[in-house]
């Protein structure tokens, strides 16, 4: 399969990373390792975080190698409005679908699933 031009590198098991926006419990800037890559066509990483935080599933767009976070800093590199509008569409789409949802581990989990969850265990009396 060709590798897309606006793709990303792909990160190994040991780079230093930078948290490239806000996640549950790790501040913009924090600094990390990757711990572990997982996926064929949907790369998803663990990384352990300078602040004793390790987060899984975590999107190539929501880190940065320390180079692109320097040049970021500069004002050279911004934010990559595809990978952030995508996460604004997904939110805004539970939104409408029902209001919020969770985010673990970086996943918003929408407030529709929660909700049929919750049905589900008051149906079977749990």
């Amino acid at each position: 399969m060709a590798k897309r031009d606006d793709a990303p590198e792909v990160l190994r098991k040991g780079d230093e990373v930078i948290c490239a926006r806000d996640l549950r419990e790790v501040p913009e800037g924090t600094a990390g390792k990757v711990v572990l890559v997982n996926g064929l066509t949907w790369i998803r990483y663990w990384v352990s975080f300078a602040n004793g935080v390790a987060v899984g599933s975590i999107n190539r767009h929501d880190i940065a190698t320390p180079a692109q976070w320097a040049r970021r800093l500069e004002g050279g590199d911004e934010v990559d409005t595809a990978a952030a509008g995508g996460a604004e569409t997904a939110a805004g789409g539970a939104e409408a679908g029902g209001g919020g949802g969770y985010t673990h581990g970086g996943v918003l989990v929408p407030q529709l699933l929660i909700d049929r969850a919750k049905a589900a265990r008051e149906r079977l009396g749990a």
